[in-house]
């Protein structure tokens, strides 16, 4: 019945009942996402109306009003194949300031339209292979950069960047011809990595390095989902990205890790959306070529260093004999370097392991990045280690047994996800330096059997790659611990009581006798095989 009214008034209505029309039919419908299947035909004929009325010389608000109901209706695949034309995809670039003129984005007034244009391209290029087709032909992905580079710097106009990079994303996840042709053609990795600067509000201190104000606003619900979707889609683009070949490549891949450590030590405006923010830079860290991720960690500047001093100088008693690891001002410090950044991921994966579910999409990809972060960078795998690994002291409980990050990711090493468990047992052996003895120390053999049977390793030895030599770590209270230390389950066990020394005399004897009774028949038993056989 609303689809008549709103048809009847489309046909022959003017502007202003048009509008009020579908507005009412907009406000009714907002939350509708499931339609009736006897009125698809109504809904075709409405969809058809409303781009006839888009074509002409209508107000902007009803320009809206028309959108909103076409965004709606679009939800509906059955729809979409008839209205989706070559026709009807230029109408919704025009109108969304996709066409090829060189307009700026200056009247506000036209702001409403382009987002619910760019909106409604979304919807009919997810819901229609039709459009993903038209897209190409029309070459959609070029004019979605060339209006982003007309908005790139323009904070106010978030909202038309949100949609024009999730449409972005969409096109680059649908097409993988769109991805080369953004990576290479149209300039996608500097033109998306300046969009999320220009997101951050980045002011550089160095070439790879942000001022990073801790006690500054967190981002705004606008900036951090023009963020997100910028994220997933250099996702898209760099995802074949595993090797650099050019200097220029690795020059761009250093500024894009530099900008993705100054997205994870910011916060969104709520803890949800911080956590999906740090979740895509840590899926776009993954992309990035492991020979670059060392701007993930820096040099304290002269200021920090003095800090790092007078912090030191604080600690009682004998301060080289404290951790190299100082904790201040926010700034997690090592080997004089700053670790913020994979301190913030640490704890990401800490929260991951927390949660308990989805442990392949959630967990696996910061596991993966730490990990080859730790085997390429050493100054990073030597603070994983003191984090995730610290000497040992207490090793009357099993490896497995306790809330601190090496007994969760030992629990992890026996999990029935095969990935999961692979990956979390190759983080520790690479923070143990591929070394056998090393691993087994912190997880016991029973934990570690998994890896070392599909490494070949099962009789000790290391890994392939080479690490450097570091000093011998064991505590006095482990080395003490050592010798009753099972080595299966990896802790320490009371020594078992030994049953002969409750025994009398005449029960020591009578065990001797018995034993003396099965080596003869053990013996005899082997006389007789080893005796020759008649053949006849």
């Amino acid at each position: 019945m609303d689809e008549e009214r709103a048809l009847y008034i489309v046909r022959a209505g003017e502007a202003g009942a048009i509008e009020r029309v579908l507005r009412d039919y907009s406000d009714k419908h907002r939350a509708t996402f499931k339609f009736e299947s006897t009125d698809e035909d109504k809904r075709k004929k409405l969809c058809e109306g409303i781009f006839k009325v888009l074509v002409k010389d209508v107000p902007t608000t009803c320009q809206v009003s028309c959108l909103e109901v076409l965004r709606i209706l679009s939800r509906d695949k059955k729809i979409l194949v008839p209205v989706t034309t070559k026709e009807n995809m230029q109408i919704l670039l025009r109108l969304a300031k996709l066409h090829e003129s060189d307009d700026s984005l200056e009247k506000v007034s036209e702001f409403p339209v382009i987002v619910e244009s760019l909106k409604c391209l979304c919807n009919i290029v997810f819901n229609s292979q039709m459009a993903q087709q038209l897209s190409l032909e029309l070459n959609l992905a070029a004019k979605l950069c060339n209006l982003l580079r007309k908005c790139k710097d323009r904070k106010f106009i978030n909202d038309i960047k949100c949609f024009d990079l999730r449409l972005l994303f969409l096109l680059s996840l649908l097409h993988t011809d769109i991805r080369s042709q953004l990576r290479y053609e149209l300039q996608g990795l500097p033109l998306l990595t300046q969009i999320l600067e220009s997101a951050f509000s980045i002011k550089w201190t160095d070439e790879y390095e942000s001022a990073i104000d801790h006690n500054g606003p967190p981002l705004s619900p606008q900036e951090t989902d023009c963020a997100i979707e910028a994220l997933k889609a250099l996702f898209n683009v760099t995802v074949d990205s595993w090797k650099v070949h050019k200097e220029s490549d690795s020059h761009q891949f250093r500024v894009m890790a530099a900008v993705l450590r100054h997205c994870l030590l910011i916060v969104g405006p709520t803890e949800e959306k911080t956590e999906e923010l740090h979740s895509n830079a840590v899926n776009l860290l993954s992309n990035v070529p492991v020979s670059c991720l060392d701007v993930l960690i820096c040099p304290l500047t002269h200021g920090e260093t003095a800090q790092e001093a007078a912090t030191l100088d604080e600690l009682p008693g004998d301060k080289t004999t404290e951790k190299d690891t100082v904790l201040k001002s926010n700034a997690m410090v090592y080997n004089g370097m700053n670790m913020e950044a994979i301190h913030v991921l640490l704890t990401f994966m800490e929260k991951r392991i927390d949660k308990g579910s989805s442990y392949r999409e959630g967990l696996t990809p910061v596991l993966s990045l730490l990990t080859e972060c730790s085997r390429a960078h050493r100054n990073i795998r030597k603070f994983l280690k003191d984090q995730v690994l610290p000497p040992l002291r207490d090793v009357t409980n099993r490896p497995e047994v306790g809330s601190t990050v090496r007994n969760k990711l030992v629990r992890l090493m026996t999990h029935v996800d095969l990935g999961v468990k692979q990956i979390a047992a190759e983080f520790l052996f690479v923070l143990c330096k591929e070394r056998v003895d090393s691993l087994l120390k912190y997880t016991g053999y029973g934990n570690a059997a998994g890896l070392l049977a599909a490494r070949g390793l099962l009789a000790g030895g290391r890994g392939d790659n080479w690490y450097s030599e570091d000093e011998d770590t064991d505590t006095e209270e482990y080395k003490n611990a050592k010798p009753n230390i099972n080595l299966i389950t990896g802790h320490l066990e009371e020594p078992m009581p030994n049953p002969i020394d409750e025994m009398t005399e005449e029960q020591k004897e009578y065990e001797a006798m018995k034993l003396v009774n099965m080596l003869d028949k053990l013996s005899r038993r082997a006389d007789v095989k080893d005796q020759p056989h008649d053949g006849g």
